[in-house]
């Protein structure tokens, strides 16, 4: 097996002459540049299991947050978010988030979610 060349000095230079706080600074940058991309990721992709873990932490039941998902994937409304889905019903409809996903997920009032949505969006 050969060796790796120790280049670690090498490589360090650039970091020498910089303080603790320097130091920190440019991990945090570092640490932000390596993770934009998966922040930007996570804001334009979603699937169907990432939207029934949404509606469950809202406190629907599972059987309740499949209704819901398989309605919005049915739609086309999955990449607005189920969870947002249900939050855009109760506020336009003056209803409690719990009475709007109840709704939705016994498969009524998805009339007016496309209304709100804009039917073909």
């Amino acid at each position: 097996m050969t060796t790796r060349p120790d280049d670690f000095e090498e490589r360090r230079r650039h970091l020498a002459g910089m303080s603790d706080e320097g130091l920190a600074t440019y991990f945090w940058e570092l640490a932000d540049k390596v993770t934009d991309p998966l922040v930007v990721l996570a804001r334009t992709h979603t699937s169907p299991s990432i939207e029934r873990s949404v509606l469950l932490r809202m406190g629907f039941s599972s059987l309740e947050a499949k209704a819901i998902v398989d309605k919005c994937v049915e739609k086309r409304l999955l990449g607005k978010g189920a969870g947002h889905v249900v939050w855009q019903l109760s506020s336009a409809r003056g209803m409690s988030v719990r009475e709007a996903g109840a709704a939705l997920a016994e498969g009524r009032m998805w009339d007016d979610v496309a209304a709100l949505f804009g039917a073909g969006r």
